[in-house]
């Protein structure tokens, strides 16, 4: 269609170098069809208003001089601000067609390292952007009982029809942030606070596409925008805390963690008081929503890079665990317990200390879990040697905790799995250190017998409350005393 309107329009005439850029003289024929003024009137009627600094926006930029380029993206940036509607893929056909193919040749301008850009270009791509990119997203299709479960993985995507525009903006923005004729210090007036918290505003569209790029941008605006980073990292923090405390509905959470889990990686040693703050406010309680699933690869790489560059918060996040484990959720405990092996793997020995005895009292219950996936991964931690290598240290500490709940399996689980298992376990503490387990396991019957003469004597009382209770039968007010003793 683009070439088929252009088609109609004979080809401008060539020009001598003394020429001027343009004809300020046309003569008597300027209103025929071939004459500018017919070009500026076929725009006109598509897109009012659209012609800006007497430049014809249907030009090429190869039609014009060098000093002119400049103009022409700007005019024809202003072309492109007219948004249609694409729930009707019938209506204005012949426009969105213009407009599709004035976007690629802006991009394709953008992409081909052009001349600096002025401050006119670079606040006219921002407007063109805004007004494409930003707006409200409709009520979502989803049930209400489906966006926050456990199935969201199972959920189709949601694809906005609007994206044979919208992808070309984007890729026009992320090459602009990412060029080098634009300079930052006259870019960050315009991509400003207002502008990046509509792009993170953005994030929770339900087109994966558009998440997509949204994440490069944003990565990229925050590598070249040095004095923005604090606020991208404030607005990111209020997207999780909304998230976590209000709604726990949000469609970039995993994204926007997989922008913060390679700014991490950039975090100067030792770390800023506000980034453990980050960690302990916001990546922790992101532990406690349904949906975790979704987002929990990124997340869990977003703690262990924080562990990695300060081990002392290996403790602190093994607390934040245990306060938000999924006591009622099997396929959440399992995902928590392949999250605490990786920070296993790189603890120390004195922060480990710190939490052993929580922590093993927690996988104790694991280990009893009979849901056999849950104990299945519990026990699959002795697989590991820097975990064995924490237990055996410590051994006087952790295994009078894990004793009892390894001996109630291997007289009570149900699946045979987890039996051989916990015979494995068992064995392999008896080598680790045979007198302990000896003591371990006298203790284990010493309680037990303890427990069976205390369940003996409840049911004793019990029956003295019977009998007392059945020799007089009550009537009206009457009090009865009864002797527990």
């Amino acid at each position: 269609m683009w070439k088929q309107i252009l088609g109609k329009l004979p080809r401008k005439p060539p020009k001598s170098e003394s020429d001027p850029p343009r004809n300020t003289n046309p003569g008597p024929n300027s209103s025929s069809a071939g004459g500018p003024a017919a070009k500026r009137a076929a725009s006109a009627a598509v897109f009012p208003a659209s012609v800006i600094a007497g430049i014809e926006p249907l030009l090429a930029f190869k039609d014009v001089p060098s000093s002119e380029k400049m103009n022409l993206f700007i005019s024809k940036l202003s072309l492109c601000c007219v948004v249609f509607d694409f729930t009707d893929p019938m209506k204005n056909v012949q426009e969105k067609e213009l407009k599709r193919a004035t976007l690629l040749e802006l991009l394709d301008f953008v992409s081909q390292n052009p001349p600096k850009f002025t401050e006119p270009a670079i606040l006219a791509s921002c407007k063109m952007c805004s007004v494409n990119l930003f707006r409200v997203f409709p009520p979502s299709t989803r049930s209400s009982s489906s966006s926050s479960g456990e199935n969201d993985n199972d959920d189709e995507p949601t694809f906005d029809p609007a994206w044979s525009h919208l992808q070309i903006v984007y890729d026009f923005l992320l090459k602009l942030v990412t060029s080098p004729s634009l300079e930052t210090k006259v870019a960050k007036k315009y991509i400003n606070y207002a502008f990046i918290l509509r792009i993170i505003d953005l994030f929770d569209s339900e087109d994966p596409r558009e998440r997509d790029c949204l994440k490069a941008i944003l990565h990229r605006v925050y590598g070249k925008f040095m004095v923005h980073r604090p606020f991208i990292r404030k607005c990111m923090s209020s997207v999780f805390y909304r998230f976590v405390f209000e709604t726990e509905k949000h469609n970039g959470i995993a994204e926007l963690l997989e922008i913060f889990g390679s700014v991490i990686t950039g975090f100067a040693l030792p770390l800023k008081e506000e980034h453990k703050i980050f960690l302990s406010r916001a990546l922790i309680p992101l532990h406690k929503p349904k949906s975790l699933g979704i987002y929990f690869q990124q997340l869990s790489y977003c703690v262990s890079q924080f562990i990695e560059k300060e081990p002392k918060l290996a403790s602190c996040v093994i607390t934040g665990l245990l306060k938000y484990w999924p006591v009622t959720n099997s396929q959440k405990e399992v995902m928590f317990l392949g999250q605490l092996e990786e920070i296993l793997e790189i603890i120390n020995m004195a922060e480990f200390q710190k939490v052993m005895v929580p922590l093993f009292w927690r996988l104790g219950h694991c280990i009893n879990n009979y849901h056999f996936q849950v104990a299945e991964r519990a026990l699959f931690l002795w697989n590991n040697d820097q975990v064995v290598n924490l237990i055996a240290h410590n051994r006087q500490v952790i295994v009078p905790i894990i004793f009892p709940a390894l001996e109630q399996n291997s007289e009570h689980h149900w699946n045979q799995a987890v039996l051989n298992l916990t015979l494995n376990v068992k064995r392999m503490l008896a080598e680790m250190d045979d007198t302990l387990i000896v003591a371990c396991i006298a203790n284990y019957k010493e309680d037990q017998a303890r427990k069976k003469s205390e369940v003996e004597r409840r049911k004793k009382v019990w029956e003295r409350l019977e009998n007392a209770a059945s020799l007089q039968p009550v009537t009206g007010r009457t009090p009865v005393l009864v002797s527990l003793v």
